[in-house]
């Protein structure tokens, strides 16, 4: 963009120009995150809008929770409710939203890398761990041998549920497998569980048939489980997968998604997933 701002320039005013456009080119940025710093969106007294998808729980209620203080700076929050895993980030990289809140890292670099799209992290904001739920043991240990356990089918969450079940010493995995581990790297086996593999908003549907299913924590939730006091079995706030703000490669910068993060790293959020969430959503920033 740059170098056809300084072409433009020379066939019309010379070389002085042409520097002088590329500056200007250069700085805009600089200036429109100032202007959000400075509050100069609302100054204007017009509105600029911000478009983000978003799974309900807790994401949707987070940005409910700021939408205000976003609205005070001059931005528009437009939320985009959305229940499954795939359609916000395809959403996202055809342009139809601005910003996406529902997943974790490593989900996204998977995604991207088997849809070859650009996208990329904006900043971190909380743990929601997985967990392994129940509706017809009330511990662990009570599973039988034989019984069926529902877990995730995206690569990155089936792996998350396997190793977090081998830590809990269910079963033990290829050591080769690492995060990549699918049902197919069970080396051990000893209550013969059968494993299989459903698309994560559809996980609490199967405790009705299953004897346990490994839920992510926003799936959890909006079933009406307390990850805290309900999961027979808890990832550790030490988990890796926080949840993201995703955008477009190079959007990260874009001065309505530096006050949107911005809004939602605050005291203020974090008192809300305690309060509202009982601790079950760890903050990660």
């Amino acid at each position: 963009m740059k170098n056809s701002v300084i072409r433009n320039a020379s066939k019309s005013a010379g070389p002085g120009n042409a520097v002088r456009a590329a500056l200007r080119s250069g700085v805009v940025l600089f200036f429109l995150v100032a202007m959000v710093a400075g509050g100069a969106f609302a100054q204007t007294g017009k509105l600029v809008t911000l478009k983000v998808g978003a799974t309900p729980i807790p994401h949707g209620d987070l940005l409910q929770l700021i939408k205000p203080d976003l609205e005070a700076q001059g931005i528009r929050l437009e939320i985009v409710e959305l229940t499954d895993y795939v359609t916000p980030n395809i959403l996202l990289a055809d342009r139809q939203l601005d910003a996406n809140f529902f997943q974790h890292l490593p989900y996204l670099n998977d995604f991207c890398a088997d849809r070859k799209l650009q996208l990329e992290s904006a900043g971190q904001v909380f743990v929601a761990p997985l967990g392994l739920y129940s509706r017809k043991y009330k511990k662990f240990e009570d599973i039988p041998a034989g019984s069926v356990i529902t877990l995730p089918n995206d690569p990155t969450n089936e792996a998350r549920g396997l190793i977090l079940l081998e830590n809990k010493g269910l079963i033990k995995l290829n050591p080769k497998a690492g995060l990549k581990a699918t049902i197919r790297d069970i080396v051990e086996n000893p209550k013969r569980i059968t494993f299989r593999e459903i698309e994560a908003p559809q996980l609490p549907r199967t405790l009705d048939d299953a004897a346990a299913a490994i839920i992510n924590g926003t799936w959890a939730m909006q079933t009406g489980f307390i990850p805290s006091r309900d999961s027979l079995v808890l990832e550790g706030a030490e988990s890796p997968y926080a949840n993201i703000v995703a955008v477009r490669k190079g959007d990260a910068n874009d001065p309505r998604i530096v006050a949107l993060l911005k809004a939602l790293q605050t005291q203020k959020v974090k008192d809300y997933l305690n309060s509202k969430y009982n601790g079950s959503f760890v903050p990660a920033f």
